[in-house]
């Protein structure tokens, strides 16, 4: 069968079949007879919780996992797939969560990879590449080494690796997670074009307002068994919560200011270079109060991870200085700034805050080996280590068999939560939170913004960044924009709306609120 067949045009099978599947792992059920149909030419949102088995259940689909039971159908013919490759030769393709590239290699090798049959690896992949990118907004560098680029421009090139092997099937997990209002809005303009050309479209998000905008039907997942499945005219974003979690769509809302007059966190003059000698930030100054939110909004690519790098120390300032609870710790390396008192939620979870196949227990030491509970004296302490992670799995509701699972056995909001409650612990004088809600669920997303207001009231001060500017509006208590490298704006959240926001981010609009 050709892949077009996938789509089904006038045929009125299904273009995806699932029933009854089932998926089980050590100490975890993933899938529990699960029921999906997904008709041809739609989109199809899967919404559900973390662990809630969507993940597995694309991966699946995709032929990464073989299902313990049940079948799959495409277009009325039942298939069992291998192989991711025996999904992408049916005309499926998936877009994961978590990257599945290789830093080494260029964005044209990233894209041909395995697909060189298609078109070659020279011009007419680079032509096909650019024909691509061009037609969806993409503004990829076929030359770009992975390595340089940030996480919405990976996902970029995840993207257009599927649409490059022609798949009419796409799966999309989390395609809104770093986009401004202005991007989401651009490219669920090309899902409906794609879904109009007869391409169907599944869905993955935790945005319910997204999925109720973008979606024809939505199928809801509860501890991996199918739910129900509904019509965005018949449900809104609180009862798809409440079917999802059973309680209510959570408001990251951070009520009274607890600002005080104590600076925390103070920079001043600050630039970080690349490697050829450009800036990627200039003149950058900021100052964050003990219980201040600072919120940081910024289009992928324009120094917000480089600011958080500078500030946690895994980047070299230039020039300009930086000072953390009145000591100037420009010089001083990430070891002496997170012992002296500073917290990191990473943007990239994966890369740089776990070691996905070490135990919970031996995460927890991580980034912490110098201080109790993970020591004692000079040698290290595993029960102390073990029993904190206990705390940690209880307080932070981490779903997971024990404290000896490795990190890649949990779903990705489960190793969010985790990490934010081994950040929080040792009572830290700064938080830097990059993305910290990047595609968790209602229920996760509650929990961490409640870790942070808490901790705010504490006197925490939090450098927050996040593509999600309902988060960033909720949640700080000052918003500043960064546009290419520079600080471009100051914003009271208590009157700023995601679309100025949006403006600002992308330099459509240069004025300055006061």
């Amino acid at each position: 069968m050709s892949p077009d067949a996938v789509a089904g045009g006038g045929n009125a099978a299904p273009a995806v079949r699932l029933t009854g599947i089932a998926k089980r792992f050590p100490g975890v059920v993933a899938n529990s007879d699960v029921d999906v149909e997904i008709r041809p030419g739609t989109v199809h949102a899967l919404v559900g919780e973390n662990g809630a088995g969507k993940s597995t259940l694309m991966k699946i689909l995709y032929g990464v996992q073989k299902p313990d039971e049940g079948t799959i159908s495409i277009a009325g013919e039942e298939v069992a797939f291998a192989s991711p490759a025996d999904a992408i030769a049916r005309g499926i393709g998936m877009v994961f969560q978590h990257f599945q590239l290789a830093d080494n290699l260029s964005v044209l090798e990233n894209v041909v990879l395995g697909a060189e049959r298609l078109h070659g690896i020279g011009a007419r992949a680079r032509t096909e590449i650019e024909r691509i990118s061009a037609a969806y907004g993409f503004a990829l560098d076929p030359d770009e080494l992975v390595e340089t680029l940030g996480v919405g421009q990976r996902q970029r090139v995840e993207i257009v690796k599927v649409l490059y092997r022609g798949a009419r099937v796409i799966i999309l997990d989390e395609p809104t997670a770093v986009l401004v209002p202005q991007e989401v809005d651009a490219l669920f303009a090309n899902l409906r074009e794609l879904k109009s050309e007869g391409h169907t479209l599944v869905f993955i998000s935790h945005k319910l307002d997204e999925v109720l905008a973008i979606a024809d039907e939505i199928t809801v997942l509860r501890r991996g068994t199918t739910v129900a499945t509904v019509t965005p005219d018949t449900v809104t974003a609180h009862e798809l919560a409440e079917l999802m979690v059973g309680a209510e769509l959570p408001t990251p809302s951070s009520g009274e200011s607890t600002v005080t007059d104590r600076t925390v966190l103070e920079v001043r003059g600050l630039r970080v270079d690349d490697a050829a000698g450009r800036a990627l930030l200039d003149d950058v100054d900021l100052v964050i109060r003990a219980g201040e939110v600072l919120g940081v909004a910024g289009v992928e690519g324009n120094g917000q991870t480089e600011l958080v790098e500078a500030v946690v120390g895994m980047r070299s300032a230039v020039a300009g200085t930086i000072v953390l609870a009145g000591t100037d710790v420009t010089r001083r390396g990430t070891r002496e700034r997170r012992e002296s008192g500073v917290g990191y939620i990473p943007e990239d979870r994966q890369r740089h805050g776990l070691l996905l196949d070490a135990a919970l227990w031996e995460n927890r030491i991580l980034g912490h080996q110098t201080r109790p509970p993970s020591v004692r004296g000079l040698w290290l302490d595993r029960g102390g280590a073990r029993a904190d992670t206990e705390r940690i799995v209880d307080a932070y509701d981490v779903r997971t068999p024990g404290v000896d699972t490795t990190a890649r056995a949990l779903s990705g909001g489960n190793q969010q939560k985790f990490l934010v409650g081994r950040e929080m612990s040792g009572d830290p004088v700064l938080l830097v939170a990059s993305h910290p809600t990047r595609g968790v669920d209602v229920g996760a997303q509650a929990a961490i913004w409640e870790s942070i207001r808490a901790a705010r009231r504490r006197g925490l001060a939090v450098l927050l960044v996040s593509a999600d500017l309902d988060e960033l509006i909720g949640l700080s208590d000052t918003i500043r924009v960064v546009l290419r490298g520079r600080l471009a704006g100051t914003f009271d959240p208590r009157t700023v709306t995601p679309l100025e926001l949006g403006s600002a981010m992308t330099g459509a609009d240069a004025s300055e609120p006061a």
